[in-house]
């Protein structure tokens, strides 16, 4: 996770606000495009062209050159549902999935993107690179993670109508909120006018 540069997304609520979240790592950018179950409404990844859009607002930096096809997209769609599942999981003190752990580990197994250095010392990637090229790059920054110093702290949002996830990588270990700017914001203003009414 330390070689990718830090991006975080803009989102927009359900209002069209648009706010800053940044979830701490790579994998974890990817849960913003869908999901298993209830979160297929949310689904954002239906041809090439979206898991590459995606990658333009990720974390990777630069942004790799991409020759995706509809399989890896139906791969990248697989790798999301089954990491949500296991972060999930983790976030509730329960048991990984087995059977997504497998699909976690079969991703890794293949090559990741390939980092370049150009002759003026800057950072590239080597060539165009595969969708399984990116999907490995993914799958193994989910296992750096999980199995890393930050693993205990992959959670929610705390707020009751956000189910973003995050790590906090913050050095007390207190963030509570997938953005202060959207949620933490939303909290305060909720607070301050319980705080007015039991006043009035």
């Amino acid at each position: 996770m330390d070689s990718l540069a830090t991006k975080g997304l803009t989102l927009r609520s359900h209002t069209g606000v648009a706010y800053q979240f940044d979830p701490g790592a790579l994998c974890l950018e990817l849960l913003v495009t869908g999901g298993p179950g209830p979160y297929r409404r949310y689904e954002v990844l239906h041809e090439p062209a979206d898991l590459t859009a995606w990658v333009d607002r990720s974390r990777l930096a630069p942004t790799p050159a991409l020759k995706v096809s509809a399989a890896e997209v139906t791969d990248a769609r697989r790798l999301r549902d089954a990491l949500f599942r296991v972060v999930t999981a983790r976030t509730r003190g329960e048991q990984d999935p087995p059977d997504d752990l497998e699909i976690l580990n079969k991703a890794a197994r293949h090559p990741a993107l390939a980092p370049a250095i150009t002759p003026d010392g800057q950072r590239q990637w080597a060539a165009t690179h595969s969708g399984t090229h990116l999907l490995a790059t993914v799958a193994r920054d989910a296992i750096e993670l999980l199995t890393g110093p930050f693993a205990h702290r992959v959670r929610t949002c705390a707020a009751d109508d956000c189910h973003l996830i995050y790590v906090d990588t913050s050095r007390p270990g207190r963030r509570r909120w997938c953005s202060m700017e959207h949620c933490g914001n939303r909290h305060k203003v909720r607070a301050l006018r319980a705080r007015h009414h039991e006043e009035g």
